[in-house]
C-alpha cells in the first residue's frame, strides 16, 4: 500500500545499550518499522503455527543466530513468531473485548451481557473466576509463573513472583487506587506502601534540610520541587506537639490551635486529593499478597453493580497457562508503505502487533526483530496509560537481593532466560514507560 506516510521520529537519548530497561505497562499495539521487510511474519503454515503453539506450551528455549539471510525460508523463525504471540485469558467471552476494562464502558455497551441481570450466573462466573485467581497466585508462589495481572473496571494488579523487578519476595502493585479501597485493604489486615508519596515525601524533607541551612534566597526553590502543585503530604506526627515551641514564646494563647476534627479533614483532603493518580500506586508484599488475594475475592468494588460491564468477572492476563484460562494470540500484520525522507520517497516496511502485550513479550519480540531485520529497526509503543506507573521501583532502599538464591527455581517459570534476566531487574522507569524504542548495530536507545 502507497500510503506515503511521514515519518515522525521522536528524539531518543543518545547512550546505546544491549538492553534495555524493563518496562512493566502494558501495551495495546506495537508498531515496528525497518528498512528491511516483514513478509516472514505473514501467511504461516499450519505447522508452523502448530509448532509454535507446542513450543509455548512446552516452554520451548528458542535461541536464532544474530542474522537470519533469508528470514521467509525460516521455518524455526516463524514457529518462534507464532510462539512470541500467544498469551492466556480468562474470562473468554469471544464476542467481547476484554482488555483493556479501565474506560471499556462504551466498547462493551449494547454487546450481549446475560449475567448483567441475572445474580445466579453472576455467582457462577464469579466462583470460577476465584478458581482461576487462586491458580495463578499458587503458580506464581511456585515460581512456575513469572507475573500476571487483574484488570478490573477501575484498577488494575499486577503480581510478580520472588525474584522478579528487583524484589526477593513476591509482590503485588495496585494502581489507581482510591481511599475507599485503600481503607478496606487496611481494615483487612494488609500492609501496604505507597512508594510514590513516601519517594515525594523523602525529597520534600531533604529539600526543606538543604533550605533551613541557606535559608532565605533559596526558600522559593522548596515550593517549586513540588511537583503539579502537589500539597505537602500532612505529617504523621502529633500535630500538638508542632505547637510546643509556641508556648516555649509565651504566645501559646493568641494562636488558634488546630482542632483534633480539622487536622482529620486536614489529612482526609490530602489522601482524596491522590485518589485515581499514580501517586495512589499501593504495594503489597510477601504474605499480604496471600491476604490481598482473599480481600479481591471477597471485594465488593471488584465487579461493576452498573453499567454495561455489570457482573462481568475482572480480565486475568497470564504469561503462561492456568486452570480456567483461554490460550489467545496478540494479532499481527505486516504493511509495506511509502514514507518521505528528504525529497525522495522510500520503502518502509512496518509490523503491528495488537492485544494486551505483556513485558516478557515486548522483549521476546524484539529479540527476534534483531535476527530478522539486521539489528537495525524502530517501534513505537502504545501503553495503557494507568498502567505505567507499574515502572516504579518497589525496593527503592532495599539491599541488593541475593540473586542465587532468590531466582534459583525461576527458570522453570516459562520465560527465555535472556527475558527473565531483564525483567529480574530493578524498574528504572520510574512513572514513565518507553514510547519509543530503536535499534541500530544491535544497541537499543528509548525514549520514555
Amino acid at each position: 500500500k502507497d500510503l506515503h506516510l511521514p515519518v515522525a521520529v521522536p528524539k531518543v537519548p543518545s547512550s546505546p545499550r544491549r538492553e534495555f530497561p524493563a518496562d512493566w505497562s502494558i501495551k495495546t499495539r506495537l508498531l515496528f518499522m525497518s528498512s528491511q521487510p516483514f513478509t516472514w511474519a505473514e501467511h504461516l503454515k499450519a505447522q508452523e503455527e502448530a509448532q509454535g503453539f507446542a513450543q509455548h506450551c512446552r516452554a520451548t528455549e528458542t535461541n536464532l543466530p544474530q542474522s537470519i539471510q533469508e528470514p521467509k525460508l525460516s521455518t524455526e523463525l516463524r514457529c518462534a513468531f507464532q510462539q512470541n504471540l500467544v498469551y492466556w485469558l480468562h474470562p473468554s467471552l469471544p464476542w467481547l473485548q476484554l482488555f483493556p476494562r479501565i474506560g471499556a464502558d462504551r466498547k462493551i455497551a449494547g454487546k450481549a451481557c446475560p449475567w448483567s441481570q441475572d445474580e445466579a450466573l453472576q455467582q457462577v462466573l464469579m466462583s470460577d473466576w476465584s478458581v482461576s485467581f487462586t491458580s495463578l497466585y499458587n503458580l506464581l508462589k511456585a515460581k512456575l509463573c513469572p507475573y500476571f495481572y487483574i484488570c478490573t473496571y477501575q484498577f488494575t494488579v499486577l503480581f510478580r513472583a520472588a525474584g522478579l523487578a528487583g524484589s526477593d519476595v513476591i509482590t503485588a502493585v495496585i494502581s489507581p487506587t482510591t481511599r475507599g479501597l485503600r481503607e478496606a485493604m487496611r481494615n483487612e489486615g494488609i500492609e501496604f506502601s505507597l512508594p510514590l508519596v513516601e519517594e515525594s515525601r523523602t525529597r520534600k524533607q531533604k529539600n526543606s534540610e538543604v533550605n533551613l541551612e541557606t535559608e532565605g534566597a533559596n526558600s522559593l526553590q522548596a515550593g517549586n520541587s513540588m511537583e503539579d502543585g502537589e500539597e505537602p503530604a500532612p505529617s504523621d506526627d502529633d500535630d500538638d506537639e508542632s505547637f510546643s515551641w509556641l508556648e516555649e514564646m509565651g504566645v501559646q494563647d493568641k494562636v488558634k490551635k488546630p482542632d483534633a476534627l480539622s487536622i482529620k479533614l486536614r489529612k482526609e483532603k490530602h489522601e482524596v486529593q491522590m485518589d485515581h493518580k499514580p501517586e495512589s500506586l499501593a504495594l503489597v508484599k510477601g504474605t499480604n499478597t496471600f491476604t490481598l488475594l482473599n480481600f479481591l475475592i471477597n471485594c465488593k468494588s471488584l465487579v461493576a453493580v452498573a453499567g454495561p460491564q455489570a457482573g462481568l468477572p475482572p480480565t486475568l492476563l497470564s504469561p503462561v497457562a492456568f486452570r480456567g484460562g483461554t490460550m489467545q494470540t496478540l494479532k499481527a500484520r505486516s504493511i509495506n508503505a511509502k514514507a518521505r525522507v528528504h525529497l525522495a520517497y522510500e520503502d518502509i516496511f512496518s509490523l503491528e502487533i495488537v492485544g494486551p502485550v505483556m513485558p516478557h513479550s515486548l522483549h521476546s519480540l524484539t529479540t527476534l526483530l534483531k535476527s530478522t531485520q539486521g539489528g537495525a529497526f524502530s517501534a513505537v509503543l502504545y501503553t495503557h496509560e494507568p498502567t505505567a506507573v507499574f515502572n516504579t521501583n518497589p525496593d527503592n532502599a532495599s539491599p541488593a537481593l541475593n540473586k542465587e538464591t532468590v531466582c534459583k527455581d525461576l527458570p522453570t517459570c516459562g520465560l527465555h532466560p535472556k527475558t527473565l534476566d531483564q525483567l529480574s531487574q530493578s524498574p528504572a522507569l520510574g512513572k514513565s514507560s518507553i514510547r519509543f524504542l530503536e535499534m541500530k548495530d544491535y544497541a537499543y536507545t528509548w525514549k520514555s
